[in-house]
């Protein structure tokens, strides 16, 4: 790649993820704040919010490095493996954060009354475990060998007098020959196994989650709106508008749902699409402004889930607010008396 187009999707990547990742980072320390500080919400549900909110909060570090794994670098092995390892292992632990706090608020609403007997709160460690030990091992498989690294001049003449001659020379032609890629460290098998294993499988079991929530709550509605209609008539009263009420609540959480998924999802969707698209024609990964675009808006979309669903939660952002009510009484106090005394 010419130094000058690498050098412009840089500040590219640049100016799409810093502004991303920093109201990432920041908004997740704000609902982290509110839940430590409030004890009521010291229970095994909101530690499964809490771990996610970790796990994003560190997607949201590494989301400016994630777009920069299509760009080749000039890395000795170790430190290349740390490079995509480690993004690769925060991201699939978000999405598996992300699974486990669907299922538990999906077990809260199938089965109210007995969720509590439930696998993940009766061994709520083990289920920590369960959705950071197992990225941490897939995330690691090419540092114990399933890569594709082959050592700098591995495949030059076999010469005595070369080898001598290189030998000699190796210290410092090492760091210019070494150029770290992402092809270089995950086999294509690899990323196979992870989109279709791991991502696409998580991707639909929220989804089925969702829709089998929404399911339930539109059959809780029906019923409600005939014991409705049922009093109405005994009392011989006209239908009021509650069950018009009840309706629309529904819609908009309808409506709510359906476009949290179109922006939050979508983008990834087609991401990934892009990527595997890339993978089958057998072409390397595009490092095109396009595809740099929709890595940065897919992943920083689909880390905005969390905040979503923490900022909808007076609870967890109580704390933060009354401390802002304080400091802005305590601002107007401060300027009341600056009036009185002029």
């Amino acid at each position: 790649m010419d130094p000058l187009d690498k050098l412009s999707r840089e500040k590219l990547i640049f100016y799409l993820t810093v502004p991303l990742s920093s109201i990432i980072i920041f908004s997740n320390l704000f609902i982290i704040i509110g839940i430590a500080c409030n004890r009521q919400l010291h229970n095994t549900p909101n530690y499964f919010f809490l771990s996610l909110l970790v796990a994003d909060l560190c997607t949201g570090i590494t989301l400016p490095f994630i777009p920069r794994m299509t760009l080749d670098r000039h890395l000795d092995f170790k430190h290349c493996l740390v490079m995509y390892i480690f993004p690769n292992f925060l991201f699939l632990s978000f999405l598996f954060n992300l699974v486990m706090v669907h299922y538990e608020r999906y077990l809260c609403i199938v089965s109210p009354l007995h969720h509590s007997q439930f696998w993940v709160h009766r061994c709520f460690p083990l289920a920590l475990l369960t959705v950071w030990l197992p990225p941490l091992l897939y995330a690691s498989l090419p540092a114990f060998g399933w890569n594709n690294w082959v050592e700098p001049n591995a495949n030059k003449s076999s010469n005595p007098n070369e080898t001598l001659l290189r030998s000699t020379t190796v210290g410092n032609t090492s760091k210019e020959d070494e150029v770290c890629s992402y092809k270089q460290v995950f086999p294509k098998a690899f990323i196979y196994l992870e989109v279709c294993g791991l991502v696409l499988p998580a991707m639909l079991s929220i989804v089925g989650m969702m829709g089998r929530v929404l399911w339930i709550a539109h059959k809780q509605l029906q019923n409600i709106c005939k014991l409705h209609r049922a009093v109405d008539r005994l009392q011989q009263q006209q239908p009021t508008d509650h069950e018009q009420q009840l309706n629309l609540r529904y819609a908009k959480c309808v409506a709510a749902v359906s476009l949290t998924f179109l922006v939050c999802w979508v983008p990834y969707i087609i991401y990934q699409l892009m990527s595997v698209t890339a993978l089958q024609s057998g072409v390397s990964l595009p490092s095109s402004s396009l595809y740099i675009i929709m890595s940065c808006t897919g992943i920083g979309s689909m880390a905005v889930i969390p905040l979503i669903l923490g900022l909808a939660n007076k609870q967890y952002t109580e704390p933060i607010r009354m401390v802002m009510r304080k400091l802005r009484n305590r601002w107007k106090g401060g300027q009341n008396n600056r009036d009185i005394a002029l």
